[in-house]
């Protein structure tokens, strides 16, 4: 069955010829431009990664490493997701102001190299979760193969292993602003306390995390395993978290939940 999807996913690509990948150096973006080089062939894939105040740093200098590894060109464009009216707000259309401006972003890129397609790592699980942004793709006929293909999370991390990619068991990331709740104002100052927060508990070797931002309260999603971790430093994690401005830090005992915040979109 995934050599089925991976064989559709490659007749998907050849149909369109030349390609303009959003990149951000996450499992699905990763898999998609890995399997357009393959392909097609270096000369007719592009690989465009989005630096802005959501996308921290050290995601950018990954996103770098991953081109290079796969051999793909690669182009960093620069934006502002704050700059766009009605992001920072934070309503629950917030990620389809991201993606309509990403998209409009990438398409004077797709003119300038004379490609025919932009491409992005939507999937098929995707289906089942609040994703404003796939409207906004549909509106402007951007392409989503992974998803044509049927391709699940899981099988993507299988076949990103049989392909030597690191990211096969990188852990899922989301942009810093899916850690502020619906209808809190966001600002640069609460993204880098976001960054700064999630970049100490990695530090101290858990693997997926979500510091989740209610006004001055951390709420700190981890995997049930590594909730021990979490109290065994909870001293120096409060301390820290205290001083990069949060005044209150707690641990949720359901664990990390993707699109938690999205929870209060049913009530």
């Amino acid at each position: 069955m995934i050599a089925e999807k991976y064989e559709k996913l490659q007749s998907i690509l050849r149909e369109m010829n030349t390609v303009v990948v959003a990149f951000s150096g996450g499992v699905d973006s990763t898999f998609l431009l890995k399997a357009a080089v393959v392909t097609l062939g270096p000369d007719q894939v592009l690989a465009v990664t989005a630096d802005s105040e959501t996308y921290p740093t050290t995601e950018l200098e990954e996103a770098k490493e991953l081109a290079a590894l796969i051999g793909a060109k690669h182009q960093v464009i620069e934006t502002s997701e704050l700059a766009i009216p009605g992001y920072a707000e934070n309503t629950k259309n917030r990620c389809y102001f991201c993606k309509s401006s990403l998209f409009d972003h990438l398409e004077p890129v797709l003119s300038e190299h004379s490609f025919e397609n932009i491409v992005y790592g939507v999937i098929a699980d995707d289906m089942n979760e609040f994703r404003p942004g796939m409207q906004a793709a549909k509106e402007r006929g951007i392409r989503g193969p992974l998803l044509e293909a049927g391709l699940f999370k899981e099988e993507i991390r299988e076949l990103s292993k049989t392909f030597g990619l690191p990211t096969w068991e990188k852990p899922s990331f989301a942009c810093l602003s899916s850690r502020i709740a619906y209808g809190e104002y966001i600002t640069k100052e609460k993204l880098s306390k976001v960054e700064k927060a999630e970049a100490y508990l990695k530090s101290l070797q858990i693997r997926q995390v979500r510091v989740r931002t209610h006004q001055e309260t951390a709420r700190i999603e981890v995997e049930p395993k590594d909730m021990q971790t979490v109290l065994a430093h909870h001293a120096s994690i409060v301390g820290k978290l205290q001083e990069y401005g949060y005044k209150y830090v707690t641990l949720d005992l359901v664990g990390y939940q993707s699109g938690s915040m999205n929870k209060v979109l049913s009530l």
